[in-house]
């Protein structure tokens, strides 16, 4: 009687077990940070933004002999010297989900940071004859 038997023996599959739980140990903390350096990149990928829309805003601006008002992608945007306001500067973006504006402030925070306060991109108008400010938090992203 000769049979041949397949498939693992118990010591094969607790040896399989064991090092998968070891490489688990290891490699779970590496990916348990990415969810801050994620949000990190999506602060500072919504400040690019900000800055492309206020520069574009700004191009409409001076080619229509500076109104007080431009329109963008069917929104009106009222103009600061030559920017767009705290008001409408989140009409310029086409979208903004994943933060929360605040338009009598200017600033964008960032939903489900740790702490939302220091997790923002703070949009300043533009002073007289200068650009506006853009400036990112993401200290406790």
């Amino acid at each position: 009687m000769n049979r041949k038997e397949n498939g693992f023996t118990l010591i094969e599959l607790v040896t399989v077990i064991t090092i998968l739980g070891i490489l688990a140990a290891f490699a779970f903390p590496r990916f348990a940070a990415l969810g801050k350096e994620a949000r990190i990149a999506t602060v500072n990928g919504l400040a690019g933004s900000l800055r492309s829309a206020s520069a574009l805003a700004h191009s409409l601006w001076l080619v229509q002999s500076s109104p007080a008002t431009v329109d963008m992608e069917g929104n009106t945007i009222t103009m600061v010297n030559g920017y767009p306001n705290l008001a409408t500067i989140d009409d310029t973006l086409m979208d903004t989900s994943g933060f929360t504006f605040d338009p009598v402030t200017g600033i964008f925070t960032k939903d489900g940071a740790t702490s939302p306060a220091n997790c923002s991109v703070d949009y300043n108008e533009a002073a007289a004859g200068s650009s506006p400010v853009i400036v990112v938090d993401d200290i406790n992203c």
